[in-house]
């Protein structure tokens, strides 16, 4: 046995599993070794490994399943950003990432997401349009509002490709869905307030179609600088 203490043996445990997937040894629908054979092979207790498993399945990193069967044992998950956005979700929730860094990373973000759209030759839009649309409908309260509103900002980072902005964002959305719900009751007209919204996520879409990645960039941070400013929560200095 490996004289690893077994407060840490569970590490020994990740360390493999992470070294696997980094060589492409694993990959997302490839099953873990089982238990008893990660322990043999590592030289750690069987509890170290189900401690290591436990850790990678809170992290999105992989599911389990018991019983016998194709879908039996620990499985690396397919989705390829879910372990880092559920990771920084678990990192916001235990430290409160101040709002104004949270506010600043979004701005950089969402900036480059749509800049990098318009300049795609053929960028899908419809997940995004669908969510506009659904804003429409008549007699939505203030939170299926704004969580339309923060599920459009998804879907064009989704749209732009890149799975670590993605995951970022996704990661991120609690804490700017909070900020955001927190700042309603400090905006005089919210009806006058969602219709300005609405116009101003089609333009940035417009913008986006029209292959105008200056627009875009601009449009999109004057419209979440703007919300900020009514919301009541002032705004870091990000330069122009």
């Amino acid at each position: 046995m490996s004289d690893t203490t077994p407060a840490r043996a569970w590490r020994v445990v990740l360390e493999k599993i992470e070294a696997d997937l980094l060589s492409g040894a694993l990959g997302p629908g490839d099953r873990l070794p089982p238990e008893r054979e990660l322990a043999a092979t590592l030289g750690v207790g069987r509890s170290s490994v189900r401690e290591a498993l436990r850790v990678l399945e809170v992290m999105g990193l992989i599911r389990t399943a018991t019983g016998s069967g194709p879908t039996a044992g620990a499985i690396v998950t397919a989705t390829p950003h879910g372990g880092l956005a559920q990771l920084l979700r678990l990192q916001v929730a235990a430290h409160g990432f101040p709002i104004p860094d949270v506010y600043e990373t979004r701005l950089l973000l969402e900036e480059w997401a749509v800049a990098h759209l318009a300049g795609l030759e053929a960028a899908d839009l419809s997940d995004a349009r669908a969510t506009l649309t659904a804003m429409d409908a008549e007699a939505l309260t203030s939170e299926e509002f704004l969580a339309l509103d923060a599920q459009f900002h998804l879907r064009l980072t989704d749209a732009a490709g890149n799975i670590v902005v993605a995951a970022t964002m996704a990661g991120l959305r609690p804490t700017i869905e909070s900020y955001i719900r927190a700042g309603i009751e400090r905006i005089a007209d919210w009806d006058a307030t969602t219709q300005r919204l609405r116009h101003e996520h089609g333009d940035i879409l417009h913008a986006i179609e029209e292959g105008d990645a200056e627009r875009a960039r601009s449009l999109v941070r004057a419209h979440i600088t703007g919300y900020y400013a009514d919301a009541g929560m002032p705004a870091p200095n990000t330069g122009s």
